[in-house]
């Protein structure tokens, strides 16, 4: 048996909506904190991952960021890479003073945008005990030439009015975070708009759009290239037909992990959430996390 409550922490003083789950009866846990990728709320299939993880024993986190879903922060659908990587810090310090979690044994768990987090996050802080990042997104150069070069311009356009306008305090020129191919949205692939759309809630705080400015910092950003300086136990889960996170950047990035594990699904980006994917997906996470942060003992 498990319970879940809804929980609240802050950062940077501005509220956080989890929910956190807990093994019952279960005390010195370990613990995983979990959040979503690119524009995502935590009722985009991340339950079904905790629930899973949570019957194995693990408690978890699983949380907002700020301007999304059940988080505070204005304005809504502001994605910041440097406010979200401060969100994950906070939703850590949180998790390790939560009773019967055990401190030094937290997990990060990320996927497609957040799977670059956990690593760049993980790099930074010495105490976690081990990273899980499923299709992450670890180079924007890649992402971005995935993209066919009408639409990044497009976007590019949208994303500098919006850059400037922020200058000016306007409101956000929005995006569309997924559309169909040769729309203006900062995923157009075939599979985007279905499989995007297919983990989304039908009622809930899910928006498909987003402040256009982060197009700009996708380009640019690398926390692949982090992946070096992970010194902890780490699981990459790879889809080589990803449309989204390309499996050969990311392979190069993660390959350097000193202590990373690299498991390769013949996949799309959105499939690991749904039907026999996720399954396999959740059963190589679990044998991961059963050796080097196993439940009731620390690991070797």
């Amino acid at each position: 048996m498990s319970t879940r409550e809804d929980v609240t922490f802050t950062s940077q003083g501005t509220r956080i909506g989890a929910w956190l789950y807990r093994p019952d009866g279960s005390v010195d846990v370990p613990m995983l904190v979990m959040a979503h990728g690119l524009g995502g709320v935590r009722e985009m299939r991340l339950d079904a991952f905790a629930e899973r993880f949570v019957e194995a024993g693990y408690a978890c986190l699983v949380f907002d960021y700020r301007h999304f879903g059940a988080s505070d922060g204005e304005p809504r659908q502001l994605l910041s890479v440097t406010r979200q990587r401060q969100d994950w810090r906070a939703a850590v310090d949180f998790a390790r003073t939560i009773e019967g979690v055990d401190a030094e044994r937290v997990v990060l768990w990320g996927s497609s945008f957040s799977g670059g987090h956990v690593i760049s996050v993980g790099a930074s802080d010495p105490r976690v005990a081990a990273v899980v990042s499923q299709c992450p997104y670890t180079d924007g150069l890649a992402s971005t030439l995935a993209v066919p070069p009408l639409t990044s311009v497009r976007v590019t356009l949208r994303a500098v009015r919006d850059l400037v306008g922020s200058w000016l305090r306007r409101k956000p020129v929005l995006v569309p975070l997924a559309g169909h191919p040769g729309e203006v949205a900062l995923m157009s692939a075939p599979d985007a708009y279905p499989g995007y759309v297919s983990i989304a809630p039908e009622q809930g705080t899910f928006r498909n759009e987003v402040a256009a400015r982060v197009a700009l910092e996708i380009a640019f950003g690398r926390p692949g290239r982090r992946a070096k300086a992970l010194g902890c136990p780490a699981l990459f889960v790879v889809c080589d037909r990803d449309t989204v996170a390309p499996a050969r950047a990311t392979r190069r990035h993660v390959a350097r992990a000193p202590q990373g594990e690299i498991i390769s699904r013949d996949t799309g980006h959105f499939d690991i959430y749904v039907g026999d994917e996720f399954e396999r997906t959740v059963r190589d996470e679990l044998e991961f996390l059963r050796r080097v942060v196993p439940v009731g003992g620390r690991s070797a």
